[in-house]
Formats: C-alpha cells, structure tokens, sequence
C-alpha cells in the first residue's frame, strides 16, 4: 500500500513538474502567434489585443477581420499582465494604425492570482503608453459584463468589480485623451452580467452579442 501511495505522489509531482516547466518555457504564450506575426504584410489598420473575448471573436467573425483589415491577438485565459508582456512583439512589431484592447476578466477571474484593480489598470495603461511611444492610437475597451466565472465559483462579486475597473479605466481614457469603448453599458442585464441572449456561460460571447460589439467598435475604427 505505502509503495503505491508513493508511486502515486511520484506521478503527480512529475506531472505537476511538468506543467510548471511548459509555463516557464512559454509563460505569456509568445509562441501562439509567432509564425502569424511573420506572415502579416501590409501594416494592419487595427490589432486587437485581449484573452478569450478576443481570440474567439475572429473564429465566430473572420470576416469582420479579414475585410477590415484588423488582426485578432486574444489569447484565451491571459490576464493584463502576460498581454503586457507579449505587447511588443504581437502589437508594436505589427506597425498598426491602431491597438484595441480589451482586457482585465481574467485579472477579475484570478488566473494568476489575487491582483489589485489599480495594478489591473497600471498594466493597461503600460500597454497604452507603449502604443503611443511607437505611434499607434490606443482604444480601451470596458470590460464585458459578467456576473461571475465558471471556473471560478468563489468569486462572488465579479459584477461589481468589474463596474469598478471600467471606471478606472473610463477616467484614465478621458484624462488621457483615449477613447474609451462602452461594450459594458450595451451589454449587461439587470445583475450587472452578459444576458442569455448573448452568452452560454455569461462570460463568453456568442455571434449575435459580437455583432453588437463590432457595430459599437466600427465607430472607432
């Protein structure tokens, strides 16, 4: 019995080891769009940054990249801080016209543990003062609604935090001179989250509340 138990923990610790090595190797994912950066032309009008609202937004909506020049580089379950990280290389590398970020659910959701809002807020503003160091216009977005995470069923105020970080980041935009993207306001229902009609897990879009989204940023764009 002791053998097996020690055979068991053995396992766990190797595979755990495992994990740990495969995030330090790539921790903010620089691999994920490494070859696509290399086959980008033209300098594209707009490259949205952000998780998994984003990187599934050109698999339900290609077209709405591909037609308007726009580049998607969501990576799904990313907070701000490793968006920060690989802003270099998947934004400025690309030469835009202009970088749409929308980040912070995953910050809220604790993906990689507890963070402050104000340091949620720092990280964009970093993404934001490194645009503009290298030419490119910033848009902010507001986080997407949602009144809590699946994967996160301890997170109790997830609706009310992220009100709060949409303030702080609609005061840094308006101070800045940064437009600042409403997707919250338009989307949210009566607790402050993403409706059924929008969402099957109401942290996630579906097309139709994309398509909401895309008729709102195209007045930015």
């Amino acid at each position: 019995m002791k053998t097996k138990l020690f055979f068991m923990f053995a396992v766990l610790a190797l595979s755990a080891g495992f994990q740990a090595a495969a995030q330090q190797k790539d921790w903010a994912q620089f691999g994920r769009y490494s070859e696509a950066n290399g086959q980008v032309g033209s300098s594209p009008r707009a490259v949205f940054m952000g998780d998994s609202i984003t990187d599934g937004w050109d698999d339900s909506d290609q077209g709405f990249f591909t037609g308007n020049g726009f580049v998607c580089r969501g990576i799904s379950g990313q907070t701000t801080s490793e968006m920060l990280v690989r802003f270099r290389q998947d934004v400025i590398g690309l030469h835009p016209k202009f970088v749409v970020i929308l980040a912070g659910t995953n910050d809220i959701a604790m993906n990689n543990g507890y963070i402050e809002l104000e340091n949620v807020l720092g990280n964009l503003i970093s993404m934001c003062e490194l645009a503009r160091a290298n030419r490119i216009k910033p848009i902010l977005c507001s986080v997407t609604p949602s009144a809590g995470f699946g994967w996160r069923p301890e997170i109790k105020d997830a609706a009310s935090r992220i009100e709060e970080l949409n303030g702080m980041i609609k005061a840094y935009a308006e101070s800045e001179k940064i437009p600042y993207v409403d997707y919250h306001s338009a989307l949210k229902d009566e607790n402050g989250g993403l409706p059924a009609e929008y969402s099957g897990d109401g942290v996630h879009p579906n097309p139709d509340c994309y398509k909401v989204m895309e008729q709102i940023i195209l007045e930015y764009l």
